[in-house]
C-alpha cells in the first residue's frame, strides 16, 4: 500500500495504472475510518484493479460553528484498517495541497444544495461538490463509490457528474448500521452514554415510518407528523428536519407513488446525525387519509 501526499506522486501513479489498462475504483473520506467506510472500500476492491482512498478533511465544507477542530481523526488507525481491506494507494494531501494560495475556484451545484442539510449548513454543499470535483480530476477512477447514508450528497454529486460530463460511473452503498440501527458516522464517537442510547430511536421510527406509508394509507405529511411525535417522545433530540422527497430530484412529494426518501436530521445535545429510508412506491388505488 503507497502513502501519497503530493499532486505530482498520485499523478505519476494514475498515468502509470492507466497506462497498464487497470480500472481505477475511488473511495473518497475523510478518515476516522468505520465499518460504513469498509463496506465501500471492499466494494471497491472487488471491481477494479486498483482500489483508492482519499483522506482528507475538507475545511470549506464546514461552517464556522461547525466541528473542523473537533472532527476525529486518527492516521495510525486508518492506516492499519486500509492496510487490512487491501486498499492500493492512499491519497493522504494536506490543505495546502489542495488549497494553495489563490484558490478561487468553486464547484457550485444549485437548487438542490440549498435544500434539506443545505438550509442550514450554508455553502456546505458547494465545499462538499468542489472536492469531489477536484479528486475526481485527479485520480480518474472508472467508478466513484458513496454512501446511501448522505444521501442528499450522493444525489447532488450525481447531478455535478452529470452537468460537468465526468466520465466516471457512481455507485451507492447502504447505509452500514450499529445493532440497535444507528447509523454508522464518525461522530457518533461524540455521544455520551445517554444520547447513544436514545439515538437509536431514529431509525427505529423510521422503519415503522415507512411500513405505514407502503400501507397507502397516510399522506407523506402525517408521515413527518408520526416521525416527528415518536422522536420527540422517546428522546431529548432537537430535529433540524424531517421531510419526504422525491428520490430523483429531491422536491417535496404530495403522495407516495413514486419512490420516496424520508430524510431527517437531529442534534443529541451538540452533535448532529442525520438518516433517511427509501420509501417504495405504493399503488393509486389505495386511499391515503
Amino acid at each position: 500500500m503507497k502513502i501519497i501526499k503530493s499532486i505530482s506522486s498520485l499523478k505519476k501513479e494514475i498515468t502509470k495504472n492507466k497506462t497498464k489498462n487497470r480500472r481505477i475504483g475511488f473511495v473518497p473520506t475523510m478518515g476516522a475510518l468505520h465499518e460504513g467506510h469498509l463496506s465501500l472500500i471492499r466494494k471497491c476492491r472487488r471491481e477494479n484493479d486498483i482500489c483508492i482512498i482519499s483522506i482528507f478533511v475538507n475545511p470549506i465544507q464546514f461552517g464556522p460553528s461547525e466541528d473542523l477542530a473537533q472532527y476525529p481523526r486518527d492516521k495510525k488507525k486508518d492506516k492499519l484498517l486500509a492496510q487490512k481491506e487491501k486498499v492500493d494507494i492512499i491519497f493522504y494531501p494536506s490543505k495546502e495541497t489542495i488549497y494553495p494560495r489563490r484558490f478561487l475556484t468553486n464547484v457550485e451545484v444549485t437548487e438542490i444544495s440549498d435544500i434539506l442539510c443545505g438550509k442550514k449548513r450554508k455553502g456546505h454543499f458547494r465545499g462538499v461538490t468542489t472536492i469531489v470535483a477536484k479528486l475526481l480530476n485527479l485520480v480518474e477512477p472508472e467508478t466513484l463509490y458513496l454512501g446511501q447514508k448522505d444521501f442528499q450528497q450522493t444525489v447532488i454529486i450525481q447531478q455535478m457528474v452529470k452537468d460537468l460530463n465526468f466520465n466516471v460511473k457512481i455507485k451507492i452503498g447502504p447505509t452500514v448500521r450499529e445493532k440497535d440501527g444507528l447509523a454508522l458516522s464518525s461522530r457518533n464517537a461524540y455521544l455520551n452514554i445517554q444520547q447513544r442510547r436514545e439515538a437509536g430511536v431514529l431509525y427505529r421510527t423510521l422503519k415503522e415510518a415507512k411500513k405505514r406509508a407502503e400501507s397507502g394509507k397516510y399522506t407523506p405529511q402525517k408521515i413527518i407528523n408520526f416521525t416527528s411525535q415518536t422522536i420527540r417522545q422517546e428522546s431529548k433530540a432537537k430535529i433540524e428536519y424531517i421531510e419526504c422527497v422525491d428520490a430523483v430530484n429531491l422536491k417535496k412529494i404530495n403522495n407516495f407513488y413514486n419512490k420516496t426518501i424520508l430524510a431527517l436530521a437531529a442534534k443529541f445535545g451538540k452533535t448532529r446525525l442525520i438518516d433517511n429510508i427509501t420509501i417504495n412506491g405504493t399503488k393509486k388505488n389505495k386511499t391515503q387519509t
